[in-house]
């Protein structure tokens, strides 16, 4: 996952919240609904972020395989962690 990814990721997962708090869904219908909703400020960010930079955001990796990816010295920092 790279830093773009994570950071949509949690942008999705904070307007969740703030839009769960905001309507205050009372069963699992409503969660869901809520849940799509974060969701898509997400999907419009990455897609309008996509479009300014002609480059796709979304990829494959998993945090192991950018780890693989680094060089020895930085993967034993980030062992440590």
């Amino acid at each position: 996952m790279t830093n773009t990814e994570l950071i949509l990721s949690m942008l999705a997962e904070a307007s969740t919240k703030d839009i769960t708090a905001a309507t205050n869904p009372t069963n699992f219908a409503d969660n869901k609904k809520v849940a799509k909703q974060g969701g898509n400020v997400a999907k419009v960010a990455r897609l309008e972020l996509e479009a300014k930079t002609g480059k796709k955001f979304i990829t494959a990796l998993n945090a192991k395989d950018i780890l693989k990816e680094l060089p020895e010295s930085k993967k034993k920092f980030a062992k440590k962690k």
